[in-house]
């Protein structure tokens, strides 16, 4: 706990997780064109996670846009090139935010997603149809298995976090 003082000096509990979201949330739009020092944090972060590999000059230019633009593929956002408050948060915690946990049965956008990583990863024979029938849960259990994960058929966090490091 970081103890702040309020107006009359008292001092008050805060949690780091708030201080974050409050960083967070604080943190301005950028998208090409942009300039300044929020440009440089975001230049720091993304060299940070090895995405951008161009100077720290504050300028948001088109390779910086393709940077943000990698960085959100691999974390699952919505690829825009936009550094909006999802991909702030991304940015900080090194990799995907908010994924839901998928097992058999699930069904949607979010297995498509998982599909698709999956097939980036080398299940090359997994059909993208966002259902998650036997087909996916084995293709699951084998990525797990070859990246040490618990190979239980369920992607939860840490399963999501390693398949953000396969390049897309």
């Amino acid at each position: 706990m970081i103890p702040p003082s309020n107006s009359e000096n008292r001092v008050l509990p805060v949690s780091i997780n708030q201080l974050f979201t409050d960083h967070v949330r604080n943190q301005p739009l950028l998208h090409l064109g942009a300039t300044g020092a929020k440009v440089i944090e975001l230049q720091k972060l993304l060299a940070h996670w090895n995405i951008y590999q161009g100077a720290i000059d504050g300028v948001f230019g088109t390779q910086l846009q393709q940077a943000v633009q990698t960085f959100q593929r691999r974390v699952f956002l919505p690829v825009n090139g936009i550094v909006d408050p999802l991909t702030w948060r991304s940015l900080y915690a090194g990799g995907p935010i908010d994924m839901p946990p998928l097992q058999k049965g699930s069904s949607g956008a979010p297995v498509k997603l998982l599909q698709a990583a999956l097939q980036a990863a080398g299940q090359t024979t997994i059909v993208l149809d966002g259902q998650f029938g036997p087909q996916t849960e084995a293709a699951v259990r084998h990525f797990q298995r070859c990246r040490g994960l618990v190979a239980d058929g369920i992607v939860g966090a840490c399963t999501w976090l390693t398949l953000s490091k396969i390049p897309r």
